[in-house]
């Protein structure tokens, strides 16, 4: 075998080892009022956010961002918990919401979630909380409920209604096992997500093959549905404007064989659209949409690149775009994040460290500007 050859299985393998196996040892009273947040709902700063996820002490790492997209490290802040040191094989574990006003992130290693109050001075630790299971990965929200998807154990997800004031109040009945029934190992999810209109979670797993929904109602989360996957090893997703579900597939890491696929989904429907239209890729995992709905894009964690797609308004996908993104051998591109206005994308490189900054253009390409460094073993992106 040639040194080339080497180095791409190389590369693979250790893609599997962090995103397939290294995962798997890893009710609401009176709102209080409201904390003092006048300077974060005028000319508030562009900021992108990360946590390191170290074992020793989980914080988050917060970079200016500036009107070209380029970022400048501003400060580190404690979470007040402990992350895995190890990757998580999710998307989801950085979510900010409540328009920009709340940071929530997970502490993977003593299994708790931090929120933090967003001020244009920084971050202010608010709240934290155990995650009701093991190995919190993955987080999302609709309106003041939160939802955490533990990875841990035989793996479940579990509600938390969010006060006014930023702290989490566990939902009573609201966790629910995965499609193992509780019973038995993790079927290593990847992801947990909101339902644009809220009546519905959506989780993807990536040793069944399957993408897995509970309805919700009154914030309470129903016994989950299982519906089959496209494609093999279902991994990150994003909602569209139609509720359309744009769903990578890492087929297992192989060389070259990762897609993605669409479908139209609510509480009655999960009706696929496009079957696995091929990446060309190795190993797509990450997924965003853009503001408008247009464009979607995948990281291929194998390759060190960045797949685009388009979104037709029936909710079906064509590849535009193999690799409308480099982010360099052994970069491992994993989590992405947009600006508000969807004009910059960013991506972590799990092995290069670093963020990688694109220039979005109309016509969905995108424009490599520059990256920045981050702490080794940095995983999860949000940007404002």
């Amino acid at each position: 075998m040639n040194s080339l050859k080497f180095a791409k299985h190389l590369s693979i393998r250790l893609f599997l080892v962090v995103i397939f196996v290294l995962p798997l040892f890893a009710g609401l009273t009176t709102p209080v009022q409201a904390d003092d947040d006048d300077d974060d709902d005028r000319g508030a700063v562009r900021v992108v956010y990360t946590i390191t996820n170290a074992a020793e002490g989980n914080e988050v790492v917060v970079f200016q961002r500036s009107s070209n997209g380029s970022l400048s490290m501003q400060e580190t802040v404690s979470t007040g918990g402990l992350g895995s040191g190890t990757g998580l094989g999710s998307q989801g574990a950085v979510l900010l919401r409540e328009n920009d006003r709340r940071l929530f992130v997970v502490n993977t290693g003593s299994n708790q979630i931090s929120v933090f109050a967003v001020r244009n001075r920084g971050l202010d630790l608010l709240d934290v909380v155990d995650s009701g299971g093991i190995m919190p990965i993955s987080l999302t929200i609709h309106g003041r409920i939160l939802y955490v998807l533990n990875a841990g154990g035989s793996g479940n997800i579990s509600g938390f209604g969010v006060r006014e004031n930023g702290k989490l109040v566990p939902l009573e009945g609201s966790t629910q096992p995965l499609s193992n029934a509780g019973v038995g190992d993790s079927p290593q999810p990847a992801q947990v997500s909101f339902h644009p209109n809220g009546n519905l979670l959506v989780v993807t797993e990536k040793a069944t093959n399957l993408i897995t929904t509970y309805e919700v109602k009154g914030g309470i989360a129903q016994p989950p549905t299982t519906n089959p996957s496209a494609g093999m090893t279902p991994f990150g997703f994003a909602f569209g404007m139609r509720n359309n579900l744009i769903v990578s597939e890492a087929f297992g890491g192989a060389p070259d064989a990762s897609a993605m696929s669409s479908y139209i989904v609510n509480e009655d429907t999960f009706e696929l659209m496009s079957a696995s239209v091929p990446t060309t890729q190795t190993a797509a995992c990450w997924v965003v949409i853009t503001n408008n709905g247009k464009y979607a894009y995948t990281t291929n964690t194998g390759s060190g690149s960045i797949s685009s797609y388009q979104i037709a308004k029936d909710g079906s996908i064509t590849l535009l775009d193999a690799q409308a993104g480099l982010t360099g051998d052994g970069s491992m591109p994993i989590d992405m994040a947009f600006s508000n206005d969807s004009r910059y994308l960013y991506a972590i490189g799990a092995g290069s460290s670093a963020i990688h900054i694109f220039r979005v253009q109309a016509d969905g390409s995108l424009k490599s500007l520059d990256e920045v460094s981050v702490p080794p073993g940095s995983l999860g992106l949000a940007a404002r």
